[in-house]
């Protein structure tokens, strides 16, 4: 894992193709979602991507929630079936905190599938409220603030 990067892209940077395919393998087809069925927030957000020999192996997007981007959404989240276990999402989610408190904002939230709830609260979030159901699948909020 020493050889894995995280790194910031924009939209123009050639690894966003490779972000956009692993979401759609990870997240969005097994549970019947269409591809880029999730993009309409991606102009508007920061990207994340785990990087290991010029392939984009882990990936988080934090969207901005309100014009000062003080208040934010971390969504899609996904790491390559062979590098899971590893770290990879450790280094992601705690890559886009550092990047989130130099930047002023005050708030990250977090729409989590129920049974990764434990992963975010070792890293610092919360649970606010009671479980929903998005997308068919049993979620709950989760927050952290950045005072």
């Amino acid at each position: 894992m020493n050889n894995v990067l995280i790194e910031r892209i924009s939209l123009e940077n050639q690894l966003y193709q490779q972000e956009r395919d692993l979401r759609n393998r990870i997240l969005l087809r097994p549970i019947g979602i269409p591809d880029y069925g999730w993009e309409q927030n991606d102009s508007n957000s920061w990207h994340f991507v785990a990087v290991e020999n010029d392939k984009v192996v882990g990936c988080v997007v934090l969207v901005r929630l309100d014009e000062k981007s003080s208040k934010t959404q971390l969504i899609q989240m996904a790491v390559e079936k062979d590098f899971q276990g590893r770290g990879i999402g450790r280094m992601l989610v705690e890559h886009l905190i550092q990047f989130a408190s130099k930047h002023e904002v005050q708030e990250i939230q977090i729409h989590a599938r129920d049974d990764v709830t434990a992963f975010y609260e070792q890293l610092g979030f919360g649970i606010v409220g009671e479980p929903f159901y998005e997308v068919g699948i049993k979620h709950r909020h989760m927050l952290m603030r950045l005072d």
